[in-house]
C-alpha cells in the first residue's frame, strides 16, 4: 500500500498540479500587490476615490453597503486582466511560435485515389497501388 501511495505521488500530474499550485499562490500575491499598490491608487487618482468600501445607500433604515462589492469587483477585473495580458496572451504566443518552429518540411502525402498517408517520394501508392504524380 506504501508502494502504490508512493507511485501516486511521483507520478507526474501530482507533481506538476502541486508546483502548480505553490507557483499560482506566489503569482497571486504579486498580481494582488500590482493592484493594491500600483493599479488602485491610479484609478484612485482619477476618480479622486481612494476606497468604495465607505459607500452605502439606505432603504427603510437598512444599510447597503455596496462599496466593499464594487472594490471586489474593480479588484477582481484587474487581477483577470494582469493574468490575461501577463501570462496567458505570452504563454499563446510562445505556444504558437514552438508549434511553428517544429512544422517542417512533410515527410508524407496523401494518395489522390484512397486519400491513404504515403510518403512523399512515393510513386505507386501501397494501399490502393495506383500511380501517383
Amino acid at each position: 500500500m506504501l508502494k502504490d501511495f508512493k507511485q501516486f505521488l511521483l507520478r507526474g500530474n501530482v507533481v506538476d498540479l502541486a508546483v502548480g499550485v505553490v507557483i499560482g499562490a506566489a503569482f497571486g500575491s504579486i498580481v494582488t500587490a500590482l493592484v493594491t499598490d500600483l493599479i488602485t491608487p491610479l484609478i484612485a487618482a482619477v476618480a479622486k476615490v481612494p476606497d468604495f468600501s465607505g459607500m452605502y445607500f439606505t432603504l427603510h433604515g437598512s444599510k447597503f453597503m455596496y462599496g466593499h462589492f464594487v472594490n471586489a469587483f474593480v479588484s477582481f477585473l484587474l487581477v483577470s486582466s494582469s493574468v490575461f495580458f501577463f501570462v496567458v496572451k505570452p504563454m499563446n504566443a510562445l505556444i504558437l511560435r514552438s508549434r511553428k518552429e517544429k512544422s517542417i518540411d512533410p515527410t508524407t502525402k496523401k494518395c489522390p485515389e484512397c486519400l491513404s498517408e504515403i510518403p512523399i517520394e512515393a510513386k505507386r501508392c501501397s494501399h490502393c497501388t495506383q500511380v501517383v504524380a
